[in-house]
């Protein structure tokens, strides 16, 4: 379990670094046109901070499947919730200042999971059929429309609504590493799950990198927050047997609870500009 755990920290620590070079990359490019554009993620792997960025979002991933494989979603999601600390604090590097408010949530993302650590109990994934992962790669088709339907609403409702949708998207992801077939070359080409989570993975990126590129960062990072971590999470605990060590349940929905409000108040780190360039619309 505490190789899990660890693992979990490593994903939400590169996930976290790997948002500075991302989102600085992301504001170097042209908007295009309005809604959804697909081109977006083109134009932006043409940055080298992005491509950077990439590869550590890769990294973070194996760490992440490494860790859904023998701990609660709970505590996972959680843990990948916690990268925007990460972020806060790699924000220092170009020039961001952290309020004592900010200073405080840090802590308590950290102390979160701690308590989320001491309540888990090591456990793979109850088996679901093939109805479950047939099911989330139709999720992923149907957040594919909702998210394009979203990219072209008033603004007001774009950029929480693509947020969300994002955060919906990443939680797939995490569901569908959770159940994946890893039995043999065959089981993974042949496993629904395996699509949906690429799929799932590719309309996060665009539809997160759509929301911050015209939108409020905190509202579209908040509400990505959100998508990740409750959905998966109760997904995780009524349908996949995720659970506590005995009698820390109340524990550990406190540390989550912590952890997850205490990230939502650094959303603001969802994106940090770069210093040659001056913020828009903000």
């Amino acid at each position: 379990m505490w190789w899990g755990l660890l693992c979990a920290v490593a994903a939400a620590a590169a996930y976290g670094v790997a948002s500075v070079f991302q989102a600085v990359a992301a504001r170097a490019v042209d908007e295009g046109g309005s809604g959804v554009d697909p081109r977006l993620l083109v134009r932006v792997l043409r940055q080298w901070r992005y491509v950077l960025g990439l590869g550590l979002d890769v990294a973070g991933f194996a760490a992440q499947l490494i860790a859904l494989r023998v701990l609660p979603l709970f505590v996972v999601q959680a843990a990948l919730a916690a990268s925007l600390a990460v972020t806060a604090v790699a924000a220092l590097t170009l020039g961001a200042r952290l309020s004592g408010r900010e200073w405080t949530a840090i802590a308590l993302v950290c102390a979160g999971l701690a308590v989320l650590g001491v309540s888990a109990r090591s456990e793979g994934s109850e088996p679901v059929g093939t109805a479950f992962r047939a099911g989330l790669l139709a999720a992923v088709a149907v957040l594919a429309a909702a998210g394009w339907i979203a990219g072209r609403a008033p603004e007001r409702i774009r950029t929480p609504a693509l947020g969300l949708i994002s955060g919906l998207c990443f939680g797939v992801v995490a569901l569908a590493g959770r159940v994946l077939d890893v039995t043999g070359v065959t089981a993974v080409l042949t496993d629904p799950a395996v699509y949906a989570l690429a799929a799932g993975g590719v309309l996060a990126m665009l539809f997160y990198a759509s929301a911050l590129q015209r939108g409020s960062v905190t509202t579209g990072t908040a509400l990505m927050v959100v998508g990740e971590t409750v959905v998966p999470s109760l997904i995780g605990v009524f349908l996949l047997g995720d659970s506590t060590r005995a009698g820390f349940a109340p524990l550990a929905a406190a540390g989550f609870v912590v952890a997850v409000a205490a990230a939502l108040a650094l959303a603001r780190f969802g994106e940090v500009d770069s210093p040659q360039r001056t913020p828009t619309g903000r």
